[in-house]
């Protein structure tokens, strides 16, 4: 293996993985733009051992520029992967999937950080992040649902940023989850936990309530309070800055949804690129694992998992409409990118 060559702050691929919160620095490894594309989350589960590393004191990253980034946020399991990957293209954008380091942001928060000390850290982030792989490329980057709380304090940090909420209907979202197993039902209680002590949740729940709710009804609370803020957002900010999508209509037509998220990114996608895209790997296969999957595999697997669990599901589905009724929210997203 070659030596890593010196250290340089304006090169991206030395990757600016983690925030080492008690030395007030950033942590960087030498991640190739090639190696990008071989893991789907930028963790330390899918990343490995990446060589020696470099700390740098926060203080020598205050000169890095915003940059030209934007965002895609996700409610999970709605193809957030699979559409990070497809606008990975040199020339037009590079796509983020999942840095850690604003995972690091919200921990600190979670902590018990000030408000002006994770803003920093969030400011000092996003700024690494948006380091340009190419000339005239933009960065897109697809934070974890963990830290979808920050998405406010993320957009006024990057105030000509761009945002796209992607998001799979609940019933869609509801069959993910059992279709993923006992592993995922302990996911969305985690995530529920982490939203809670941030209190992003606002439905009228008191705290002892989650106790006695099933898995899926903690996992239909988690996507009902990702909605009501996003949704929020989306009103606040305009169509000019955030937008949403819906996932079912990505994978119904990709074609068309890659079209109008190039458009609000301002990315430079010819319809030759995009049928290229569309007939490539990122639609072809799986986003996780990178076996074969398409759009007919994937109906299958969710009609046998709605088959399988149908009736928990319909009375979650009921009892969720319910709460958002109470709680006041719609269900139909403001700012469609695809009618």
């Amino acid at each position: 293996m070659s030596a890593a060559p010196p250290f340089d702050l304006s090169d991206p691929e030395w990757y600016a993985h983690r925030f080492v919160e008690g030395q007030d620095a950033f942590r960087f490894i030498r991640l190739p733009r090639a190696d990008h594309r071989t893991v789907p989350f930028l963790t330390d589960a899918y990343l490995g051992e990446r060589g020696p590393h470099r700390d740098v004191a926060a203080s020598e990253c205050l000169a890095l520029d915003k940059g030209r980034l934007h965002f895609l946020f996700h409610s999970a399991f709605c193809g957030s992967t699979l559409l990070t990957s497809a606008l990975d293209r040199p020339g037009v954008a590079m796509g983020l999937s999942e840095p850690v380091l604003l995972n690091d942001a919200t921990g600190f928060r979670l902590r018990g950080a000030r408000g002006s000390a994770v803003a920093r850290a969030a400011d000092l982030s996003l700024r690494l992040l948006a380091r340009p792989y190419g000339p005239g490329e933009a960065v897109v980057v697809k934070p974890s649902n963990l830290v979808n709380p920050l998405a406010e304090l993320l957009l006024a940090l990057q105030d000509q940023a761009r945002a796209v909420f992607l998001y799979a209907p609940l019933e869609t979202f509801l069959i993910s989850v059992v279709r993923k197993g006992l592993p995922c039902r302990l996911w969305v209680r985690e995530l529920l936990e982490g939203y809670l002590r941030m209190g992003y949740v606002d439905l009228g729940f008191e705290p002892g309530d989650y106790f006695r709710q099933s898995d899926l009804q903690v996992a239909a609370v988690g996507w009902l309070a990702q909605h009501a803020r996003f949704a929020r957002l989306a009103e606040q900010l305009g169509a000019a800055r955030i937008a949403t999508l819906d996932a079912d209509r990505m994978t119904q037509d990709p074609a068309a949804a890659l079209a109008a998220v190039g458009r609000h990114y301002g990315l430079a996608l010819e319809s030759a690129a995009i049928a290229e895209i569309v007939a490539g790997p990122a639609f072809g296969q799986h986003s996780k694992s990178g076996a074969a999957f398409t759009a007919a595999d994937r109906s299958a697997e969710y009609a046998a998992a709605r088959a399988a669990h149908g009736e928990e599901i319909d009375m979650v589905l009921e009892w969720a409409r319910q709460v958002s009724e109470t709680a006041g929210i719609a269900m139909a997203t403001p700012n469609p990118l695809v009618g």
